[in-house]
């Protein structure tokens, strides 16, 4: 270890002044982060105080009716939030052991392999150790990327986009995602035969919002054919209210294949006969680098690499090759 390394020896930080940024972030004011830790206010200045001089930096702005952080405050802010949520998660690792249990892993996924890959992964590492406790968030790429990067995630299922911050991120691609057309069982348009874009520009949509990937491809699908993208539109990522919606209207929907497979085969939609050219890009495994898993985590990645191979057919590392009999059973 180096000495810029253990700064923090040298400094002697103290857990008071992570929570103290902690708090200052959220309340904005160094009377209310005081009271949140239940220390007097010049105490708490000091703690400032003491954090500031030893790093050489100012990290917030004093102003009349409160703080706001500088770049220097919100670097630390961050790496605070992350020191406080590891350590959290450590407390939890030695009581779940405590208590007899393997440990806990908080894995996350966008829709559609939240759907097909985790169910699969989280059956297979619960049958290796039924104590392991697990944790799942379905949201979209963009919430889980910055969970993970808060380290309130050990993983997650998605994408990466140009926008997406690279660095200190593993992404392993998995599959990409096609999209297809859901409609109400008993549609009429489900008795036409096969369809074309033509035909379907002025019925009504349940479409992503404005700004999302896949409502830009869907309006670029109309363009490319030379239409007008439909007007009649209904804005929504809530699956629970797309179902419901189209259960009582005659709307199509446009949604990740793998769901609409799902809603189908339990009979609560149907897929409309036609091919949507406008496909999702590719999603992912994505873990942070230079972070050691726990062995709960350790167990729950290795799940979800297997099973993807399984119901994908693509093997990520670590993962061995199927013996030459699965492979021509498949």
């Amino acid at each position: 270890m180096t000495s810029e390394s253990n700064w923090f020896i040298h400094a002697r930080l103290k857990m008071r002044q992570l929570l103290l940024l902690q708090a200052l972030a959220e309340e904005g004011n160094i009377h209310r982060a005081a009271q949140v830790l239940n220390v007097t206010q010049p105490a708490a200045s000091k703690l400032l105080k003491d954090l500031e001089d030893a790093l050489g930096v100012e990290l917030f702005e004093r102003l009349p009716r409160g703080m706001r952080p500088t770049w220097y405050g919100e670097a630390m802010i961050r790496q605070a939030r992350m020191a406080l949520a590891s350590l959290n998660r450590a407390h939890e690792e030695v009581e779940a052991m405590r208590a007899g249990r393997f440990g806990q892993v908080s894995v996350g996924a966008i829709t559609a392999p939240g759907m097909t890959l985790l169910p699969a992964a989280i059956a297979r590492a619960k049958a290796q150790h039924p104590g392991l406790r697990i944790m799942v968030q379905i949201e979209t790429s963009d919430v889980l990327l910055e969970r993970l990067a808060q380290d309130r995630l050990d993983m997650m299922v998605g994408r990466l986009f140009e926008r997406h911050d690279k660095s200190g991120l593993r992404y392993e691609a998995i599959a990409e995602e096609p999209v297809s057309a859901m409609v109400r069982t008993g549609h009429p348009l489900l008795a036409a035969g096969r369809l074309s874009l033509h035909e379907l520009v002025n019925v009504g949509w349940i479409v992503p919002p404005a700004g999302s990937v896949l409502r830009h491809r869907w309006e670029l699908m109309f363009q490319e054919e030379g239409l007008d993208a439909p007007a009649n539109l209904i804005e929504t990522t809530a699956l629970l209210f797309v179902t419901r919606m189209l259960r009582q209207s005659d709307f199509i929907t446009v949604v990740a294949t793998d769901v609409a497979q799902y809603y189908a085969g339990h009979g609560v939609a149907a897929l409309l006969p036609i091919d949507l050219l406008c496909k999702m890009d590719a999603f992912g495994l994505i873990t942070r680098t230079g972070r050691l898993l726990s062995p709960a985590a350790d167990v729950m990645l290795r799940a979800l690499k297997q099973a993807a191979q399984e119901i994908y057919g693509v093997r990520l590392s670590g993962v061995a090759a199927p013996p030459p009999q699965d492979l021509a059973a498949g």
